[in-house]
């Protein structure tokens, strides 16, 4: 996906060790449809060489404000013009003091100041030792860049190339892909807490079996990804599956369709949409054994007696604050065939105003899918494509029924 597509973004780069991730961090934005500029200071071209990061951005470096190649000479304007944001990766404790006190003794600090601030954003990837994070004077800096307009997308924590371990460490090029993806999404579920299920359940037969299904988890993933993109605070209650948190999302592992209900009930009550994305089992053994079931010889498989599990859509979508709206309840279905009539069935009888059906045999482990929207109004088709794509899209959709429009 081009996510980034026709999207301009000035990469600067200041004295770290971190400068290697820069280089990764560039190729993905491009791959991701970018352009990139790169603006490096003299610290960090003792770490990473300007040619590496011209073949990498394919445009010639620029590190020194009195560049002649600049036609007026004048590159801390020029560079930054025509860009949609200004990503500084690794920013160190340096530069930050620099941003915080207006300094502009080289191109990257006076290009961050003479940049138009009102329609250049300027994002911050900070790296450095974890006692230099914590110390008072960086946090007063970064407490200062931030009430200026800076966004200042935080540390990672983890072993420091001094040795050392602790918070400091720059974001890994991935996330900060992420975060920019994210900055240019549409903030339409801004002050919306959205509450997610994703995955299968697994109900246990004995201690090395069980009943699930072939849920990968990853659209449920996807619709988590896309709320938080589009502003909410979002929380996700997976089944087990192996996939990545996404970043900025707040994740609860379970393992049963009881542990799931536990886990959504305990909640609900400080959300406002739920988004039951998981495929629950719809029954579970009446009783675990406590040591491994061994076959007798008599060719005869044990004896089980089932129980149907709780539907965890229906319950809060029947509650009180599902039943008023004041949650915003959205079900999935996934079907085998009829798959028109089956969703509507369910959207009844579940009681929920937006049901969303698929094939479950085409999308179960795929990276792409296609949805059928169901509600009072009728249906709409979202045609197959990337899950991430069409969790978008389907953020899109829960924000207009719920009058949030799309104001950015």
């Amino acid at each position: 996906m081009k996510d980034l597509a026709g999207k301009h973004i000035v990469l600067g780069l200041s004295g770290g060790i971190a400068c290697y991730k820069s280089a990764e961090l560039c190729r993905l934005l491009i791959k991701a449809g970018a352009t990139v500029q790169v603006v490096m200071t003299q610290a960090a071209e003792q770490f990473m060489t300007p040619i590496t990061m011209q073949a990498l951005s394919q445009r010639p470096v620029y590190g020194s404000q009195w560049d002649t190649r600049a036609a007026n000479n004048m590159a801390h304007i020029n560079l930054t013009r025509e860009a949609d944001v200004c990503l500084l990766a690794p920013a160190s404790a340096d530069l930050i003091a620099k941003l915080a006190q207006g300094q502009a003794d080289d191109l990257l600090s006076l290009m961050c100041l003479a940049r138009p601030a009102d329609r250049v954003p300027l994002l911050i990837a900070p790296a450095m030792n974890r006692e230099m994070w914590e110390h008072p004077a960086t946090r007063r800096n970064v407490a200062q860049i931030s009430a200026d307009g800076a966004l200042v997308l935080g540390v990672g924590h983890g072993d420091q190339a001094c040795g050392e371990m602790g918070d400091g460490r720059m974001l890994e090029p991935m996330e900060l892909q992420d975060e920019l993806i994210a900055f240019f999404q549409p903030k339409v579920l801004t002050g919306q807490h959205v509450l997610v299920t994703a995955g299968p359940t697994f109900e246990a037969i004995d201690p090395v079996r069980g009943i699930t299904n072939l849920s990968s988890g990853k659209m449920g993933f996807a619709i988590a990804r896309a709320a938080r993109e589009a502003g909410a605070e979002v929380t996700l209650v997976a089944g087990p599956v192996s996939l990545p948190t996404p970043r900025g999302v707040s994740r609860i592992n379970v393992t049963s369709a009881l542990d799931m209900l536990a886990a959504v009930t305990a909640h609900a009550p400080q959300a406002t949409v739920f988004v039951a994305t998981s495929a629950v089992a719809d029954w579970r053994p009446a009783s675990a054994a406590t040591s491994k079931i061994k076959k007798d010889g008599s060719g005869q498989p044990p004896e089980l007696q089932f129980v149907e599990n709780p539907d965890i859509l229906a319950t809060l979508a029947q509650s009180e604050r599902g039943r008023s709206r004041a949650l915003y309840c959205v079900g999935f279905a996934a079907e085998s065939h009829d798959l028109l009539a089956n969703a509507q069935t369910k959207r009844l009888r579940k009681g929920v105003p937006l049901l969303v059906g698929n094939i479950g045999p085409d999308a179960f482990g795929q990276d792409d899918n296609a949805l059928l929207l169901v509600d009072e109004s009728g249906t709409r088709e979202l045609s197959r494509d990337a899950k991430l794509s069409l969790a978008r899209k389907l953020i899109a959709e829960i924000a207009l029924h719920l009058g949030a429009g799309t104001s950015s």
